[in-house]
């Protein structure tokens, strides 16, 4: 079968490169010491993912009705909203909201990679920049992302300098904090001149409408405060039930995602507005004019219904699975389609069609469960 040849060809390809094995034990060791330091600073935090958990499951039972609330808050915040069915429905509602010859910045967002959204405003004439630095490094090789949190994180320090040399222009020492610089000073323009904004949303609280997004780089900040149009894309089952909720689920993901507190935790409800005149609330003021959301579904509530697969919903996208796998830690994102791991093999069911009859779908989830050695350490933490 086409699927099966061409996904063993790029995990024995991932076997054999030794640079790929480089960066992750490098990315592997680092991750696992600050999440440590993270846990012991913080040992409220597993007690509170047992919380959450509750929280998940309380969440996916009421998704449909949570996913109304939350759009009832977020038009009464002046924003704009939508509930695409499928990846096609979401993907015609940007075109409509984007046009065409437009500079757009992208924050990172898993969701807009599971339905192409880059590629396809790309294809429409439009120049797209991912901001966030792993997933930028991985549009200019012209490469798949490899982790779900850090997508060149099997990218090396020394290839990144090159590849910097080749864009810019500019003499890049292979020193990680050097490539940084020159990365913030190339992009900047870029957000200044953006006519759109695209982000994701970590969690949503269904009370306030408010759009909780977790970051360190500042990018994501940059590209929904700067353009005069934000858009964001969100999956159904990043809603909750209130803001507290919200809170609770940002912060046991960014724990075990990168450890210590992150940079940013944005908190986007509504277009820029202002009341200092007369307390008269006016829209558009620094930040953008125009808010939309875009609410996916994309087979997400039949999954609600399976009492297998509904435990997939309950994933924060921490990433930090894929960090305890053998394999991946020898395959990176080949160990997967969009999504990777043994989480990957459910979600890549999931997102394909119907779940029991997308054929294509269902056999990129068989490779990727059958590459599972089903060890579990994925869940021991």
């Amino acid at each position: 079968m086409k699927v099966s040849k061409e996904y063993k060809s790029k995990l024995s390809e991932a076997v054999r490169n030794e640079r790929i094995k480089l960066a992750l034990e490098r990315a592997i060791a680092s991750y696992r010491e600050n999440v440590e330091k993270a846990l012991a600073k913080h040992p409220h935090t597993k007690k509170l993912a047992e919380e959450v958990r509750k929280i998940k499951e309380h969440s996916i039972g009421r998704m449909e009705e949570l996913v109304k609330q939350a759009m009832d808050a977020i038009e009464d915040n002046r924003g704009q909203v939508y509930l695409a069915r499928t990846g096609e429905e979401a993907l015609k509602i940007f075109a409509e909201l984007v046009g065409t010859g437009k500079t757009v910045v992208k924050s990172k967002s898993l969701t807009c990679e599971e339905i192409g959204v880059r590629e396809f405003l790309e294809a429409r004439g439009n120049r797209v920049y991912e901001t966030d630095l792993g997933e930028l490094i991985v549009q200019l090789l012209n490469i798949k992302p490899t982790h779900i949190m850090n997508p060149a994180v099997h990218i090396p320090k020394e290839d990144v300098a090159e590849l910097l040399r080749q864009v810019t222009g500019e003499e890049v020492k292979p020193e990680i904090e050097h490539e940084v610089s020159v990365v913030r000073r190339w992009l900047r323009n870029k957000f200044v001149e953006a006519d759109v904004g695209i982000s994701g949303a970590n969690v949503v609280a269904a009370n306030t409408g408010s759009l909780i997004i977790i970051e360190n780089e500042g990018n994501a900040r940059l590209s929904t405060g700067f353009p005069p149009i934000h858009i964001a894309l969100v999956g159904m089952e990043k809603v909750v039930p209130t803001f507290q909720d919200a809170m609770k689920v940002a912060e046991v993901a960014w724990r075990y995602a990168t450890g210590p507190t992150p940079a940013y935790i944005s908190i986007v409800s509504s277009p820029s507005k202002t009341a200092d005149i007369e307390k008269t609330v006016t829209y558009g003021v620094h930040g953008p004019k125009e808010f939309h959301v875009i609410f996916l579904d994309n087979g997400r509530s039949e999954a609600a219904k399976h009492p297998v697969f509904k435990e997939a919903l309950y994933c924060l996208r921490c990433g930090g699975c894929l960090y305890e796998c053998p394999v991946f830690a020898v395959t990176a994102g080949n160990f997967g389609d969009k999504y990777f791991g043994g989480i990957g093999a459910v979600w890549t069911a999931i997102v394909s069609g119907k779940i029991y009859s997308n054929l294509e779908g269902l056999a990129k989830a068989a490779m990727i469960g059958y590459t599972c050695l089903t060890c579990g350490k994925c869940k021991v933490k």
